[in-house]
């Protein structure tokens, strides 16, 4: 069975003001040195964040349990330090001032390179690693799954408000992220040797300082045999970051193991399906990956399981995945929560909400 692990982020917020906050120097290094369950803390680009790096996992108990361990810490933690952590995909609230970075020399060289975009990055992600073989098959599932990150995208749209504003998207976090240098949806390698040249171009430019630079919604890490998925937004609850890690690596089973689709979608219509998928979540119209066609959030979603069902069985996962995703047709993305949320008491109510649903 194929391994799989869950990065998630966070922020960090005064829980009075709704805005996002930098620890003090001795509370922010209690925060990265919270190791919960195999779950690890790390820095992430933003003062304000933290990132969780969870175990490496073979069955989706593993998972859910080590997410939601680490995520009641981390609630206590901060509610210890007078502040809370959200799981939003972009805080609703945010300061006038620029953020502060986290220090370290990358940062810093990102940040003269970028700084009216780095200083504004306040993003947080749901990131799914999963196993590979080698770059010559990690190419052949990048080509694969490509098709599928608008999907994946909207499933898990989180972040429809930025600075006080509802933005009129599911997902700002995706919409923002367009702004970087190499973005988006990776393009078609012919196979490995097209890739390392492509990779060697990229590198050799003087916009991307490393391969943690590349902010294709998937990519092959440099430093794990794995491949990273990295279009959804944070999630805010472990159940549905665990649901959207199985899918991802059930794409990733498919791709490896199935016949490709006669189908390979544009450049152009993959462009437009994400930005679709970041609009409207799982509401609108959509692009159907297998056939290129027009088609309906419930369509889209019925294609999605039916493509990797096959590869869901074999793991043991179809149950919690269909499950899974009949409960956000029902109840909504976390978008639809938050605007729910929103109606219901304004911002407060949001942040609450995403506090809550933490320290569950």
């Amino acid at each position: 069975m194929r391994t799989f692990g869950v990065e998630e982020e966070f922020f960090i917020v005064d829980p009075y003001t709704g805005l996002p906050v930098a620890p003090p120097a001795a509370a922010r290094a209690h925060l990265l040195a919270l190791s919960v369950d195999g779950t690890r803390t790390v820095a992430e680009f933003l003062a304000c964040q933290v990132e969780s790096n969870g175990p490496v996992c073979t069955h989706r108990d593993e998972a859910l349990a080590s997410a939601r361990t680490y995520r009641a810490a981390l609630a206590r933690a901060t509610l210890d330090m007078g502040l809370q952590a959200v799981a939003l995909g972009t805080p609703p609230r945010l300061p006038e001032a620029p953020a502060v970075v986290s220090p370290g020399d990358r940062y810093r060289a990102i940040t003269s390179l970028c700084e009216g975009i780095a200083t504004e990055h306040y993003l947080c992600g749901l990131h799914v690693h999963v196993g590979i073989e080698d770059t010559a098959s990690g190419v052949m599932a990048l080509n694969e799954i490509r098709r599928w990150l608008p999907v994946l995208t909207a499933c898990g749209s989180n972040s429809p408000y930025w600075r006080g504003s509802d933005t009129g998207f599911a997902s700002w976090r995706n919409i923002h992220y367009r702004r970087w240098a190499v973005q988006g949806i990776p393009p078609h390698f012919t196979n490995e040797q097209d890739y390392e040249r492509r990779m060697k171009f990229i590198f050799d430019s003087d916009v991307v300082l490393d391969a943690g630079h590349i902010s294709w919604g998937a990519r092959l890490s440099a430093h794990h045999p794995t491949l990273e998925v990295r279009v959804a937004d944070t999630q805010l609850n472990a159940t549905n970051s665990v649901l959207l890690a199985l899918i991802v690596r059930s794409l990733v089973d498919t791709g490896l193991n199935a016949a490709t689709p006669v189908l390979q979608p544009s450049a152009e219509a993959l462009y437009l399906a994400q930005w679709q998928a970041a609009k409207f979540g799982l509401h609108g119209n959509h692009l159907d990956p297998l056939d290129g066609t027009k088609t309906s959030a419930t369509r889209m979603m019925r294609s999605l399981l039916d493509h990797i069902q096959h590869a869901l069985k074999q793991n043991g996962d179809f149950e919690y995945v269909s499950a899974g995703l009949e409960r956000l047709m029902e109840h909504g993305t976390g978008a639809d929560i938050q605007r729910t949320r929103f109606h219901r008491g304004g911002f407060n109510a949001v942040l609450d909400e995403a506090a809550a649903a933490i320290a569950a």
